[in-house]
C-alpha cells in the first residue's frame, strides 16, 4: 500500500471532527482493469481540498464515488456518516453538490439555465410539473450573477458555450446548501475573464466560515483558488505489472497544501523536473 502523509492535526482531535468524506482501502475495477487502488482519504467537514493528479488517473472515479452515482469494487466509501451500499443515497444525496461534465449531459437541451439551477433544491434534472417560490429563483439568480451569468435566463443549456454551462452548475451545486460540495474541473472551457470570476467567486466561497466540505478537482495549479488549504494528490502506484494497462491511481499525499505542492513531488507525479512557485496565495509550475 501506498503511504499517504496526513494533516498535522492530531489522531484523536480528527476522530473527534466529523468526517464528511471518508474512503478506507478503495479500489475500482471496470472491465478487468483496475482504476484505483489502496486509496485512503478523510475530508472533515469545513475543510476545503484539492483533488489533485494528472489526466486519467482516476479524479473522476473518485468524484463519482464521493457523490454516490458510482460503487467501489472493493473497500469502503462513507458519505456524511452513510456507508455506499449500506444506506439509500437517496436519502442524502440532496446533501451533496455536484458541479460535473457527467451530470451536465443529463439536462434536456430546452432547459432554461435559470430552471437548471433552482431545480437543484428537488434534486431533479428537467423542469417538469414543480414549482418554486419567488425568493428562491430571486436566490438563483443572486448566485448566476456572482457567477457572471446571469444574462443567460431565458436562453437554452444547448445554446449556451462549454464554460456558461460549467458555471451553470456551479451555481446550481450551490443552490441547496450543501454539506458536501464537489466542483469537478470547475475552471474547464472558461476564457481568462471566465475563469478569473469563477476563480475568484470559489475563493470567497471556499474563505467563508461554515461547516461545509469542498471538494475541487483539477489538474492545473494555476486554477487553484486561495483559499483551499489542503490538498490529495493522485499518482501511479509503483508496481512490476507486465500488462498493458497503466498501474493503478492511488493517493501519494494528502494533507496542507503547502507541504503537498513542493517541485520534488509534482515532478515524481509527472515523471520530468518541475518547479512549483507560488505568488499571492496562487500556485504555478513549469518544466526546469
Amino acid at each position: 500500500m501506498v503511504a499517504v502523509m496526513n494533516s498535522p492535526q492530531s489522531k484523536d482531535s480528527r476522530e473527534q471532527t466529523a468526517m464528511a468524506v471518508r474512503l478506507s482501502d478503495v479500489e475500482f475495477r471496470r472491465q478487468g482493469r483496475v482504476i484505483v487502488s489502496d486509496v485512503n482519504l478523510a475530508i472533515p467537514q469545513g475543510e476545503r481540498w484539492v483533488l489533485f493528479g494528472p489526466n486519467g488517473i482516476g479524479k473522476s472515479t473518485i468524484v463519482s464515488m464521493m457523490a454516490t452515482r458510482t460503487f467501489p469494487s472493493s473497500g469502503t466509501v462513507e458519505i456524511l456518516g452513510n456507508q455506499l451500499g449500506k444506506s439509500n443515497v437517496f436519502s442524502y444525496r440532496h446533501r451533496i453538490g455536484l458541479a460535473s461534465a457527467e451530470l451536465l449531459r443529463t439536462f434536456p437541451d430546452c432547459e432554461d439555465p435559470l430552471d437548471a439551477v433552482v431545480t437543484a433544491l428537488t434534486a431533479t434534472v428537467g423542469r417538469w410539473k414543480d414549482t418554486y417560490a419567488d425568493e428562491q429563483y430571486a436566490q438563483a439568480r443572486a448566485l448566476m450573477q456572482q457567477f457572471g451569468i446571469g444574462y443567460l435566463e431565458g436562453k437554452s443549456m444547448a445554446r449556451l458555450s462549454e464554460g456558461e454551462r460549467t458555471r451553470v452548475l456551479i451555481c446550481r451545486a450551490l443552490m441547496a446548501n450543501p454539506d458536501v460540495l464537489i466542483l469537478d474541473e470547475p475552471t474547464t472551457g472558461l476564457d481568462l475573464g471566465g475563469r478569473e470570476t469563477t476563480i475568484r467567486a470559489l475563493s470567497q466561497l471556499a474563505q467563508t466560515p461554515d461547516t461545509r466540505a469542498i471538494v475541487l478537482v483539477t489538474h492545473r495549479l494555476e486554477e487553484i483558488p486561495p483559499g483551499f488549504n489542503h490538498i490529495a494528490i493522485l499518482g501511479r502506484q509503483e508496481t512490476s505489472n507486465s500488462s498493458d494497462n497503466p498501474p493503478a491511481g492511488t493517493v501519494l499525499y494528502a494533507g496542507p497544501i503547502e507541504q503537498g505542492l513542493t517541485s520534488d513531488r509534482l515532478s515524481h507525479v509527472f515523471n520530468m523536473p518541475l518547479k512549483v512557485e507560488r505568488h499571492d496565495g496562487r500556485y504555478r509550475a513549469y518544466s526546469c
